[in-house]
């Protein structure tokens, strides 16, 4: 039975200050019956439909219009906690004043809208300020994490055609040298031959746009990870991504008033998904905890004592945080999610004991916004990421295109595409040919259909391989490998041999205290056997570091490379070298 809402749901809802665009209101009803359906994912998905909207500003028609509700002064928006120990609150009026300081400040510095603008900040307000106020003004926001190298950060200029960098002072250095007629922003203190952000506090607070935004208008450009090539340019719009993630609004579970925390590095997709767009679609407060390094124990005490009620972490955070004594935390969460690859089975069993929630898995790209992910009073099969999202039609197909219970995950295209689906890669008509082939677009991954509808992820098109005949995911083998106490990361990728072709070898980085010894390889290659089949044993392993692309995406491109020569490696262990675990 649907969950009933009322005015006192949605912070805002009556006697709004100023009154709502017809965008507004076809926006609001849209993400209303999520949340009247947030534990009904079969009358969720029966009901939604994408709004259906001409022009739509985000910043303008939304995120304002809160922020000039009765109340909007009063909720928190955004809260930063730094690792100096201090720590900022601003409510959405605030930060929409704010913003518009900005939007005017940008506008006057030769902003306009359609430019290019490459935004290289770290978890700090004025990266907030400036993505509100880029929407304001109609500029695309490329999005970029401040690891870039001078080389990646020339290739961004180039490739996305910058017209506009605003950068932390330190990073400043890194554009040395980088080429072109564009404008330099320095954010944090000033910089020579650069402007100071720090000048928007004196611009209006007052912003007028220069005409009206549409849906269509293109918003963001992303450069994806490149696990294996050169990253690909992801164009979204207005609507794609700001409507688009109320598909992961219902999956975290947000509600209105809820204090949200996301650990994701700003410059990647899962930023805007979790840190911007959802939780302030749901009126919920973005709470960041900027700390470097991270400190699993330290990510815990501010999610206490802030009152965190949602979490989201990458599964390498959640195997983190699982090494602490998590029964000594005693948080206020409600929702806890995980995001980015696959989460292993026994890292969810360890926070069901500790603190009686389940960690809920969900799929997505930076193509996409959440597509699949097991939602709210739901049941949670162990492994698998869930069902299909409100908003999304899924289909698996084998290599041919016909439809099979393991296969490519696809999204048909005819009657037209989900609205939170990207515009195409920019200047890459091959890529975005191949992308939408046969009426449908292709995410490159591969799952399985469970008899109980949900979808489990098998691997990318291009990690899964055969061994002795049989189709081997490295996903599965890895996450036997990562029960094993001494295994923090692993990565399963084929290696030649004579008699199977292939055979499944792991690469394995260790956790804290343990040693890259003989007697460690015997035991993880024991652990291993025990709990896999003989035609998916681990047969190989091989002690390091993972090699990852700037985002963190293990690079299986390389181990796969390694392994091609077919020679064996000075530091690898076999399993043939133990007698006990021959056959």
């Amino acid at each position: 039975m649907a969950d009933e809402i009322s005015n006192a749901d949605v912070p805002g809802r009556a006697g709004d200050a100023i009154p709502e665009s017809p965008a507004t209101t076809a926006f609001r009803a849209a993400r209303d019956l999520l949340f009247q359906h947030r534990h009904d994912l079969d009358a969720a998905v029966e009901a939604f439909r994408w709004p259906a909207l001409d022009e739509f500003n985000w910043a303008l028609d939304w995120f304002d219009v809160l922020a000039a509700a009765p109340n909007g002064g009063s909720r928190t928006a955004l809260w930063l906690v730094h690792d100096d120990g201090t720590e900022l609150r601003l409510s959405f009026a605030e930060l929409a004043e704010r913003s518009s300081r900005v939007a005017n400040w940008l506008r006057a510095a030769g902003v306009r809208r359609g430019d290019h603008v490459l935004v290289v900040l770290g978890n700090q307000v004025e990266l907030w300020e400036t993505v509100l106020a880029c929407v304001k003004l109609g500029a695309v926001i490329i999005p970029a994490t401040t690891m870039l190298g001078p080389d990646d950060l020339a290739d961004r200029v180039t490739r996305g055609r910058v017209r506009h960098v605003v950068s932390a002072a330190e990073r400043t250095a890194g554009f040395d040298g980088v080429e072109g007629d564009w404008t330099r922003i320095s954010v944090g203190r000033p910089v020579e031959g650069w402007h100071d952000l720090a000048e928007a506090g004196a611009a209006s607070p007052r912003f007028v746009a220069d005409g009206p935004t549409r849906a269509d208008d293109p918003l963001l450009l992303y450069f994806t990870s490149g696990t294996t090539a050169l990253p690909k340019l992801v164009r979204h719009t207005h609507s794609s991504y700001p409507v688009g993630h109320l598909s992961t609004m219902y999956w975290l579970g947000l509600r209105p008033g809820d204090v949200h925390v996301n650990v994701s590095s700003p410059g990647w997709a899962k930023h805007a998904w979790s840190s911007l767009f959802a939780p302030w679609n749901a009126e919920a407060t973005v709470l960041v905890v900027d700390q470097r390094p991270f400190v699993a124990s330290r990510l815990l005490d501010e999610v206490e004592r802030c009152g965190a009620t949602t979490l989201c972490a990458p599964p390498t955070v959640w195997r983190m945080l699982v090494q602490e004594e998590l029964e000594r935390w005693s948080p206020r969460l409600r929702e806890v999610v995980a995001a980015g690859e696959p989460l292993n089975p026994e890292v969810i069993d360890r926070v069901r004991r500790a603190w009686d929630l389940t960690v809920r898995d969900g799929y997505g790209q930076t193509e996409t916004t959440a597509q699949v992910g097991n939602t709210p009073g739901q049941p949670v099969t162990p492994g698998s990421m869930g069902r299909p999202l409100p908003g999304y039609d899924v289909e698996l197909v084998d290599p041919e295109g016909a439809p099979a219970r393991e296969g490519e995950i696809t999204i048909p295209l005819a009657g037209g595409p989900p609205a939170a689906l990207m515009v195409g890669y920019q200047d890459a008509p091959e890529q975005q040919a191949s992308a939408t082939r046969d009426g449908r677009y292709h995410t490159g991954d591969v799952a399985r259909w469970e008899p109980n509808g949900h979808l489990t992820y098998v691997g990318r098109v291009d990690d899964v391989f055969k061994a002795s005949d049989y189709r081997i995911s490295p996903f599965e083998l890895e996450s036997v490998l990562l029960e094993h106490p001494a295994v923090l990361e692993a990565a399963v990728v084929p290696a030649p041999d004579p008699v199977r072709l292939a055979v499944p070898k792991a690469y394995v980085a260790l956790a804290e205290g343990h040693e890259p010894s003989e007697a460690t390889a015997r035991s993880i290659l024991a652990h291993a056997r025990t709990r896999l089949a003989p035609y998916k044993r681990v047969r190989r392993l091989e002690f390091g570091e993972l090699p990852k692309t700037v985002s963190g995406k293990i690079r299986r491109v390389e181990l796969r490379g390694a392994e091609h020569r077919g020679t064996r490696r000075a530091d690898e262990y076999r399993d043939t070298d133990f007698p006990e675990l021959r056959g």
